[in-house]
């Protein structure tokens, strides 16, 4: 035999000894993020704009833009500020009074953190309640970490925690200015809620649906 055959010969050996290249795995396509909505509440001391959960947590996101749409906040008030300690506590607002011809919304089914994923920490907005089920236009924005109202399935009780449904995502300066507002420490107390009211609450005068316009 030939060199040259034998080259040959050895070459083909080695190929085949020799196993193929493993592919590439095969890409993953970027999971979608979850569909978010945005909102402005125009309030006396700025504007502060909501990005609200559509996706995770629809039926609370649903619930709130039905009094967005229906211009419900309008003239509306944050009403209570708790101030805890530096930068932690919460400020809350709702419908504390009803317009001419206007019926009452329904109040709607609890998404617990547990179902949406989401946690109370600095900038979220949530849903405030008495029990579960009974939620209806007051919501609450979060300053500090308040994940001590997630729902608890390890605790006894009502362990369902807050419907957290968004976060802020500008005007969280207008946040810590209503945080830090004066209390009139003879409101309150008939509601469970003494000094925690506003001796000023701050007046929403408008809440509208935001256009985004989406990244390239």
């Amino acid at each position: 035999m030939t060199a040259i055959a034998l080259v040959l010969v050895s070459a083909a050996q080695t190929q085949a000894q020799t196993p193929p290249a493993a592919s590439p795995p095969p890409a993953v396509a970027p999971q979608p993020k979850p569909a978010v909505v945005r909102v402005a509440l125009q309030t006396s001391e700025g504007a502060i704009v909501l990005e609200l959960e559509k996706d995770r947590a629809p039926i609370t996101t649903r619930n709130f833009l039905r009094y967005v749409d229906e211009r419900r906040y309008d003239g509306q008030t944050f009403y209570r500020a708790v101030n805890i300690a530096e930068n932690f506590g919460l400020i809350q607002a709702g419908v504390r009074v009803m317009k001419p011809g206007q019926k009452i919304i329904p109040p709607i089914a609890h998404e617990p953190t547990t179902q949406t994923g989401l946690s109370h920490q600095t900038g979220t907005v949530s849903m405030a309640h008495r029990a579960l089920g009974t939620a209806q236009s007051d919501f609450f924005i979060v300053v500090g970490d308040m994940s001590s109202l997630d729902a608890q399935p390890s605790k006894p009780g009502d362990n369902q925690g807050f419907a957290a449904f968004g976060r802020v995502v500008e005007g969280m300066d207008v946040v810590m200015k209503i945080l830090s507002g004066p209390i009139n420490p003879a409101l309150g107390a008939k509601d469970g809620m003494p000094g925690q009211m506003l001796a000023n609450p701050i007046r929403i005068t408008s809440a509208r649906r935001v256009e985004t316009t989406p990244k390239p």
